[in-house]
């Protein structure tokens, strides 16, 4: 019998997350506000399409250029992680398609009356319901792992500020 790749809530998230970790986070965040809001602002003036081609194409061109920054770091073997063990999945190559999507979708949404902070709010509510699909399911290599309590909680506090924050807007 295969073990079981099911995570017990003891273990799951035993360390806390350290400060470069949240600082990292808050940043991602900090910048997906900054591209939602230029992609918005192209598409607003030209197409959800090709809104997410130039910014698809901006950031080709800023991987190339850190590509090719980096590549005298590979070729010696002083940037190789040891963690990389090797080739990565095929749907991990999916990636560019979900974020085509995404900047389309988003570009939209945040064109409407939704304006950006309420396409934000839908948006990080959709995340944090997929991946908890994702951990339950142990989908794409995942550790399997139930969602605790708080974890039931934490969505239904997001759920709720994302209402609020759509909801209460035409209040004031």
């Amino acid at each position: 019998m295969a073990p079981s790749r099911l995570a017990s809530p003891s273990s799951a998230g035993a360390a806390p997350p350290r400060l470069i970790e949240i600082v990292a986070a808050l940043a991602t965040g900090s910048l997906l506000t900054l591209m939602l809001l230029s992609n918005s602002t192209m598409a607003a003036h030209t197409t959800p399409l090709f809104s997410s081609l130039t910014a698809h194409g901006v950031g080709t061109v800023v991987a190339g250029i850190v590509l090719a920054a980096l590549w005298p770091m590979h070729r010696t073997g002083t940037g190789r992680s040891a963690r990389s063990p090797g080739r990565a999945p095929l749907w991990a190559y999916l990636g560019g398609l979900s974020g085509a999507l995404t900047v389309m979708l988003t570009s939209s949404a945040a064109n409407s009356m939704l304006a950006l902070t309420g396409t934000l709010a839908i948006g990080l509510a959709g995340q944090v319901v997929l991946a908890l699909i994702f951990d339950c399911l142990g989908a794409m290599g995942l550790e399997k792992r139930l969602p605790r309590r708080k974890d039931l909680f934490a969505l239904a506090a997001i759920v709720a500020g994302t209402i609020l924050i759509i909801f209460a807007r035409g209040m004031g």
